[in-house]
């Protein structure tokens, strides 16, 4: 097969996946004949082809995908209006600990915090499927050690965690994630990640922010 038929090949699987697609399942198109850094090589071809049209080809955590240009967002819109998702300051905060802290217990997060952690809302990040628990801690009572999903990475359009920015002020660390899920990966409208909050106003305090983060999974 030559290499154009290949990026043919390549081009449609992934067109017409639902899910990104890794490079070791992309190999079996074709019969693991061709080496990952032969399809790698490819794909990077595919993304010159594609870099004048509205849509483009990027790499996430899970494997390659298609997905819309930020700047085609506000003409998509139109077709399916769809108004931001608002968090609670409580829910930012406790997911920016653990995107940046990892892995974390739920005690790390509340010396950090200084404020006791819901339990329910951790249930909501993991039933969102952006934490999750990867082992347990070897002290006292073996508290579980949370850590973000690739699911994590692949709503906010990301790759790696090292393409979080780096920030010098750990009271930032919400704001980012905030402006992030504002825009949830405006390339792909069909990733959006959906508030199961209904929009509330900055809570005064911090007792007041958990309070408010508690009644919206209740809710």
């Amino acid at each position: 097969m030559n290499t154009a038929d290949a990026k043919r090949v390549l081009e449609t699987a992934l067109i017409c996946s639902q899910q990104p697609l890794p490079v070791r399942e992309l190999r079996v198109l074709f019969n693991d004949e061709l080496g990952a850094d032969t399809i790698k090589a490819l794909l990077q071809d595919l993304q010159g082809d594609w870099a004048q049209r509205g849509v483009e080809l990027v790499a996430v955590a899970s494997g390659w995908r298609f997905q819309s240009r930020p700047e085609m967002r506000e003409y998509l819109d139109r077709l399916h209006p769809e108004k931001p998702p608002k968090y609670t300051r409580a829910t930012l905060e406790t997911l920016a600990i653990i995107a940046y802290r990892q892995p974390v217990t739920r005690g790390d997060m509340e010396d950090i915090r200084g404020v006791t952690i819901n339990t329910l809302l951790l249930k909501q990040l993991e039933d969102r499927g952006w934490v999750e628990v990867i082992g347990h801690r070897e002290a006292a009572g073996r508290p579980a050690l949370f850590a973000t999903t690739r699911q994590f990475l692949d709503d906010l359009g990301l790759e790696s965690l090292d393409q979080l920015p780096v920030l010098d002020n750990p009271a930032e660390q919400a704001g980012v994630l905030a402006s992030l899920a504002a825009e949830p990966d405006a390339a792909q409208p069909g990733l959006a990640m959906e508030a199961e909050e209904p929009a509330l106003d900055p809570p005064a305090d911090e007792g007041a922010a958990d309070a408010a983060a508690e009644k919206a999974v209740e809710t």
